[in-house]
């Protein structure tokens, strides 16, 4: 029996760095300009959803970030101040 791979769902920080990866190529391709017009329309389909996978993903770390500060009270975690220093 062949050996089963991996199938648990990528982390959300991992879904991010592929779909924003994915985002990043066919905005070089669709930049070309050598596209045809439906190509260029069922390429920006793909991007609008590539960009909602991207948000959702940032939305998930954000979520993970505002827990792990006050697991008791995440809606009243603060946002992060570059300049806090403990």
């Amino acid at each position: 029996m062949a050996r089963k791979t991996q199938t648990a769902e990528a982390s959300p920080v991992a879904d991010f760095e592929q779909s924003m990866q994915a985002l990043e190529d066919l905005v070089g391709k669709m930049e070309a300009g050598e596209m045809t017009l439906e190509e260029s329309l069922a390429a920006y389909e793909r991007g609008v959803g590539l960009y909602r996978r991207c948000q959702g993903a940032l939305e998930q770390a954000e979520l993970r970030v505002r827990l792990l500060s006050d697991p008791a009270k995440p809606e009243d975690a603060r946002d992060f101040d570059a300049g806090d220093h403990g």
